[in-house]
């Protein structure tokens, strides 16, 4: 090592820390283990730094970005039969490697976030198993939070479902299933809305909907207007049996005028 020459440029440990980010106990290891020596000293025997060895450090950095270890790092700088263009290669299968797991772990977050939002603590995969591949439970859920984010129902619903567990979620799904098949027998067998029989498919539906809120006759009146009006919740009747989106709805005013 020399001593500061005042015809170069020399830089002083501090100086280099604020242009490079990189702490002063850190330019000290990196002193230590002859990393990145400074090539002088000032007369009062501190560090000073060349611009060559800014130079070095930045290309230490560069390879620390990418995880080489510090003594694979020092082979690079110093070892003349060492390869470069191998270490990298290798390097950019190892960062391609992670790229994938951080994707999939940020896909598995996303769903847990979704989950949560939802109240349904189930997994994209389990969500499509249980309800099917065109379930739309995420833009409902969306949708239902914009409209009723901030009503007593919808506080209640997401504090009921909290603690609903895959065999909960599958069990509400055959109960629907039940319900709308039971329905649309009601249909097809003429249960007039108003008759004995449709009050008791109507009250069937008021008992599903009340494993989520608590649902008077108003409120369920309100969801069979969304029935018919719509068109998703329309088709999704109607596929069952034609007409069944109107048949509903009108089992249910009729059932609630009753009350």
């Amino acid at each position: 090592m020399v001593a500061v020459n005042e015809r170069k440029s020399f830089h002083t440990v501090g100086a280099i820390a604020r242009m490079t980010g990189v702490s002063v106990r850190t330019l000290h290891h990196y002193d230590e283990i002859g990393l990145v020596p400074p090539s002088a000293r000032t007369s009062a025997g501190y560090r000073a730094y060349s611009d060559d060895d800014v130079e070095r450090l930045h290309r230490v950095l560069t390879y620390r970005e990418l995880g080489f270890p510090l003594e694979q790092i020092a082979t690079l700088l110093d070892d003349p039969s060492a390869d470069a263009m191998a270490h990298l290669e290798q390097q950019r299968t190892l960062l391609t490697e992670r790229i994938d797991r951080l994707h999939r772990m940020v896909a598995a977050v996303e769903d847990m976030m979704n989950s949560k939002k939802q109240g349904i603590q189930l997994t994209a995969q389990e969500q499509t198993e249980i309800f099917g591949d065109d379930w739309m439970g995420e833009q409902y859920a969306e949708e239902a939070e914009q409209r009723w984010g901030e009503t007593a129902q919808w506080k209640q619903s997401a504090e009921r479902t909290a603690s609903f567990s895959k065999a909960d979620w599958q069990a509400i799904k055959d109960e629907t299933d039940a319900l709308e098949a039971a329905l649309a027998a009601g249909l097809a067998a003429g249960y007039a809305p108003g008759g004995a029989e449709a009050n008791r498919l109507a009250e069937q539906h008021r008992a599903s909907i009340e494993k989520f809120y608590d649902c008077g006759y108003d409120m369920q009146v309100c969801l069979a207007q969304m029935y018919v009006a719509d068109p998703r919740f329309t088709k999704h009747y109607d596929d069952i049996a034609p007409g069944l989106a109107q048949y509903v709805h009108d089992v249910i005013v009729a059932n609630a005028e009753q009350q």
